[in-house]
């Protein structure tokens, strides 16, 4: 059943938001991260919207169940976009530690996060 809802839709990251994981608010057009800063975690959104950017350019938005800021994780870089908030939007933070864990012990999980990675890598080959 858990491997049929996530075949469904790939970037639905859903099952990381149980009831016991914290969460944080931002309203509209604020700042979650900014381009350069050091990355400890990347996010769930659980509801609203949040807009990836690069200087003046929109690169992605991206809803409910959907992460971001994962890449800073991966390779240990500061954070290489923008994340604003497009509409009020609450995010559950996933820290480098339980990042870890999760791919350690849910291989289907890291080839999740990778197969999002191609896609937003291919949409930006496809734009640029």
């Amino acid at each position: 059943m858990i491997m049929s809802i996530m075949m469904r839709n790939p970037d639905d990251f859903s099952l990381l938001l149980g009831p016991d994981v914290p969460s944080r608010a931002f309203t509209a057009g604020k700042v979650i991260f900014l381009e350069g800063d050091r990355a400890e975690e990347f996010y769930v959104i659980r509801r609203g919207e949040v807009e990836i950017r690069s200087g003046n350019r929109l690169l992605e938005t991206l809803g409910e169940n959907e992460i971001f800021g994962e890449m800073a994780l991966i390779d240990a870089s500061p954070r290489s976009a923008d994340a604003i908030a497009k509409t009020d939007v609450i995010v559950a933070p996933i820290s480098e530690k339980q990042y870890l864990f999760l791919v350690k012990h849910t291989p289907f999980f890291a080839l999740r996060v990778l197969r999002v990675l191609a896609r937003r890598l291919r949409a930006q080959n496809k734009a640029g």
